[in-house]
């Protein structure tokens, strides 16, 4: 435990091996509302919605793997993951940093409205989903390695980059109905993806110097993240995702 000149506590080292979710939760919220600035959790194995609802910008770094909802409804903290993530990670995010050293489950950034996700590896089905901008906020979702199925489906707003680190030259992503439902934000992919893997409601883009900007961007600091190099990244074949109506189901709910 470190201590600053008025005696507050700001770094906090948990075990969290014997501690259920709910208990694990109400310390770290207790810690941040007493000006706890880090928190560092130990042998964590599963345990639920840990850094959900904070409002306050407190770092959280974690060994071992969270369980469901990480970072859920998350207001501007950090929580590093030195290990995998379950499922929901991010859900409904507002702002803040999810960063992942490992893969994560499915539904990573479900409805996440603002806010950035980093991945090192693969994650499940349903990467993004929902994702939207509000106001002045716009998420971003950066995957290094792939995906499974529906990757952005029914995204409306945002960024989500999927590097496909993992792949051969020229192995195209594995994931399939990319884009299914989209009505806003934006898809950018490394390596190569054929026709059919696409949805429907997609359309597919050349990068322009605005889109190399963001890409640059972004992919900098996952580089950073991870230890990988910006520039060889970079060096990859992108294209991007876009959508090509902004209600493609209007015509099914129209009398």
């Amino acid at each position: 435990m470190v201590t600053n000149k008025k005696g507050i506590d700001q770094t906090m080292k948990i075990d969290a091996s014997d501690i259920s979710y709910k208990e694990l939760n109400a310390r770290i919220k207790d810690a941040a509302s007493n000006g706890v600035q880090r928190i560092e959790l130990r042998n964590v194995y599963g345990q639920r919605y840990i850094g959900t609802g904070l409002d306050r910008p407190l770092e959280v770094e974690i060994f071992g793997t969270p369980g469901n909802d990480l970072g859920a409804f998350m207001n501007g903290s950090r929580i590093i993951v030195y290990g995998n993530a379950q499922d929901g990670c991010g859900n409904t995010m507002n702002s803040g940093e999810i960063i992942v050293h490992g893969h994560a489950g499915d539904i990573v950034g479900l409805s996440a409205r603002g806010g950035e996700i980093f991945i090192k590896e693969d994650v499940g089905y349903r990467a993004g989903i929902h994702m939207k901008e509000y106001e002045n906020k716009k998420p971003v979702l950066v995957i290094g390695g792939t995906a499974q199925d529906f990757l952005g489906e029914y995204m409306a707003g945002g960024i989500l980059i999927l590097l496909g680190l993992n792949l051969k030259e020229g192995e195209p992503q594995q994931t399939n109905f990319i884009g299914t439902g989209m009505h806003g934000g934006v898809i950018y992919l490394g390596n190569v993806v054929d026709g059919f893997q696409l949805g429907k409601e997609v359309g597919v883009g050349e990068l322009q110097e605005s889109d190399y900007q963001v890409l640059q961007k972004f992919v900098e600091k996952f580089a950073v993240y991870f230890d990988y190099d910006a520039r060889e990244i970079l060096r990859h074949r992108f294209i991007k995702l876009f959508p090509l109506n902004l209600r493609p189901y209007g015509r099914l709910y129209a009398y």
